[in-house]
Parts: structure tokens; C-alpha cells; sequence
């Protein structure tokens, strides 16, 4: 889709918009600095055990769109960093589950909490009216990515 198209979803919404708004936050977002320098894809394994629960070994590949002998040796060595440790599945003793562990969850938290340290000036310099306008968006973005989750299962 060109910048000139658009796709309406209704009358008071333009998806074009609301993807490019959103990719452009993403874009900036994503690459704030951290603490911890860790790579896009173990941080978003992470976020997923953390938000998502233990999961199979194939089902974070899907997550995570990544082949499984990549996503294996990932979590090879975020189990051997203490971030993540793998148990029996309950359900099937043939199986394993991927658990995240307080110290990869703590990565979590750091990092959101670095966020919004860096966040916080820039809202600073929002109008009121803006800052209350992304308030008011707040629900809406989290149902649309909860309907998301839900369509990706």
C-alpha cells in the first residue's frame, strides 16, 4: 500500500494512518538504549514467556518466526544466562516447556522501566490535549492487540 492509498475500516478510521503512526512510534520505540544489551529476538522470546506463559519449543518458533534450531540455541543460551529453564510438560512427558525465570523476568521490568524514562520527557513536550488523546486511545490500542493475540493463536 502506497502512502496515497487509503483502506478505511469505518468512517472515523483510516488503517493507512494507523499503521503508519504506529510504525513510525515502533521504529523509535524498539531502539531505545537499555541497560542491557540484548538482541530483538531474545528480548521478545522473553516478553513472550513472561506475557504468554511456559510454551513448547515449536510454538515460540512460531511465535517468534524463527526456524527451530535457531530459536534452540537461543534458548540454550538463556537457559545457560539463568533467563529461562526448561521443564517437563505436564501434559505430555515426551515434551518440554520453555518457563521464563525471575531473572529473565527482571530483564522485563528493566527494560520497561527504561522506557519510560525515556518516554517521559518527550511526553513532557505533548500538549495537554495530545497527551489526552493518546489516554483516551489507551483501551483501544490494548483491545486491538489483545484481538491480535487472539487471531495469531
Amino acid at each position: 500500500m502506497t502512502s496515497t492509498q487509503r483502506v478505511p475500516l469505518h468512517d472515523d478510521l483510516d488503517v493507512g494512518d494507523l499503521t503508519q503512526a504506529i510504525e513510525n512510534f515502533n521504529r523509535y520505540y524498539i531502539r531505545l538504549p537499555t541497560v542491557q544489551k540484548l538482541s530483538f529476538t531474545t528480548l521478545s522470546v522473553l516478553d513472550t514467556l513472561a506475557h504468554g506463559g511456559p510454551k513448547r519449543l515449536t510454538e515460540l518458533a512460531r511465535t517468534e518466526q524463527i526456524s527451530q534450531p535457531g530459536l534452540t540455541q537461543l534458548v540454550t543460551r538463556l537457559e545457560r544466562d539463568g533467563l529461562v529453564e526448561r521443564r517437563p510438560d505436564p501434559t505430555d512427558g515426551r515434551a518440554v516447556l520453555v518457563h521464563i525465570t525471575d531473572r529473565g523476568r527482571k530483564i522485563g521490568q528493566v527494560r520497561h522501566e527504561d522506557r519510560g524514562r525515556h518516554l517521559l520527557p518527550l511526553i513532557a513536550r505533548l500538549t495537554p490535549a495530545e497527551r489526552r488523546a493518546i489516554a483516551a486511545a489507551l483501551p483501544a490500542l490494548s483491545r486491538l492487540a489483545e484481538l491480535g493475540a487472539q487471531a495469531g493463536r
